[in-house]
């Protein structure tokens, strides 16, 4: 009997979950992550009119569709979640699953530099701008092709123990390298805030701005310690075990993030803070500011001569 044919009796008989894998959750996910999908597809192309360009939110989109199909390849692989037929499903929504929250990543990372350049605040910056959204896109970039490689090995070594271990580790690395460059980009962002609000109130545009990218940050960070939890475990851990933690600490914080860029979506408050539309600048902010307290201290004196 050759190696091959081994080979092909263990992959017939491996189950690739570690529990029955529902049908429903998988379909639900399917469903919730479509409608979202689209409208963020239809978003990217209303961007396509005058104004700032949001080619920067291609890689929001790329990550939703990861998403969509991720959850549809897991719904077909739960209906036979052993044998050859189902290795290529599974492979799929490992891989999508485990992916898309670095492409969402990439988004929040650009996001951060055109709001500084937006308000012409460069000098509030913990890090040059010139070098901001570079390092931190170099940072998530490591991080997915680590995951993806990972990925890639593990997905297709499961009856090889050895190999699905060095898969897990090279995950495990990718996933640590995300959230030190994620704890960072939130230390970075929050010290900016904290000094735009030293200067002068924020606008409101990116005001809404920064309260989003802390939102789908702090969503990620979330699903980046689970993972991290998950995977340090082992393959025979609690949290890979129990199919409830994927869906919650993963499939919702990721659903959170698409639907919090929807409702407030960076290309339509970017427009506002270079449309002037109630809004501005930093320089008009603070001249804004100056003058007022100028005018109300003008008044004051001429009571007070009164």
């Amino acid at each position: 009997m050759t190696a091959s044919t081994l080979l092909t009796r263990d992959v017939e008989s491996y189950h690739f979950y570690k529990y029955d894998p529902s049908l429903a959750a998988a379909i639900i996910f399917t469903l919730l992550f479509t409608p979202t999908t689209a409208y963020h597809t239809w978003q990217l192309h209303q961007t396509r009119r005058p104004g700032p360009s949001a080619w920067y939110l291609i890689p929001l989109v790329i990550g939703a569709f990861f998403e969509v199909i991720g959850y549809a390849a897991r719904s077909s692989s739960t209906q036979k979640p052993y044998g050859q037929g189902a290795m290529m499903p599974y492979i799929i929504q490992s891989l999508f699953i485990l992916l898309a929250p670095s492409l969402f990543a990439a988004t929040i990372y650009m996001l951060l530099g055109r709001l500084i350049i937006a308000l012409k605040a460069q000098k509030l910056s913990l890090v040059p701008v010139r070098w901001l959204t570079k390092i931190f896109v170099v940072g998530d970039v490591i991080s997915f092709l680590m995951q993806g490689g990972g990925g890639g090995i593990q997905a297709q070594a499961r009856t090889d123990p050895d190999a699905y271990g060095r898969g897990a580790k090279i995950i495990l690395g990718g996933l640590f390298v995300q959230l030190v460059f994620f704890g960072l980009f939130v230390v970075v962002t929050g010290l900016f805030h904290n000094r735009l609000n030293k200067h002068a109130d924020a606008p409101a545009p990116a005001r809404k701005l920064l309260y989003s990218l802390y939102l789908t940050s702090g969503l990620i960070l979330i699903r980046s310690i689970f993972r991290i939890a998950e995977y340090a475990q082992g393959s025979d851990g609690f949290l890979i075990s129990h199919e409830v933690f994927l869906y919650l600490f993963d499939g919702l914080c990721m659903f959170g993030v698409l639907v919090s860029f929807n409702w407030l979506h960076p290309t339509a408050m970017l427009r506002d803070l270079a449309d002037g539309d109630g809004t501005g600048t930093l320089e008009m902010v603070r001249s804004e500011s100056a003058w007022t307290c100028t005018k109300d201290t003008s008044q004051q004196s001429v009571h007070s001569m009164a």
